[in-house]
């Protein structure tokens, strides 16, 4: 926590504190278990389910590209292996902006909690 934040929380009364911490700075990993809540959670379930298939099946393909005999055969499934890792890597990085998103508005947030203790 910096200074100004300290200064905030010790400026902050009762159920102002308690906004406060709930718009606390998170980590990356707590802000991206939080995309998992609310109310378009269940589209991120969707997402990484679907990502994860993807990737065990890129895995597969990956897995018969190296026991394939012939360069033909070898070819179809290193392209499918590699299509299917670069879709699922996609699916998982389409969930960084709204993480990017939900950082912003915490912040307004703590804007709007700063401008109502001026008053």
């Amino acid at each position: 926590m910096d200074k100004l934040d300290k200064l905030i929380e010790d400026a902050m009364k009762g159920e102002d504190r308690v906004l406060f911490e709930d718009t606390r700075e998170l980590g990356y990993f707590a802000l991206g278990l939080k995309q998992f809540r609310g109310k378009l959670g269940w589209v991120t379930w969707v997402i990484m389910v679907t990502q994860s298939l993807m990737f065990l099946a890129g895995i597969w393909c990956l897995y018969e590209l190296y026991v394939a005999t012939d360069a033909l055969l070898a070819v179809k499934w290193g392209v499918t292996a590699a299509t299917l890792i670069l879709i699922a890597t996609n699916l998982k990085l389409s969930i960084w902006p709204q993480m990017q998103a939900d950082r912003v508005l915490r912040e307004l947030k703590r804007v709007e909690l700063m401008l109502l203790n001026r008053n």
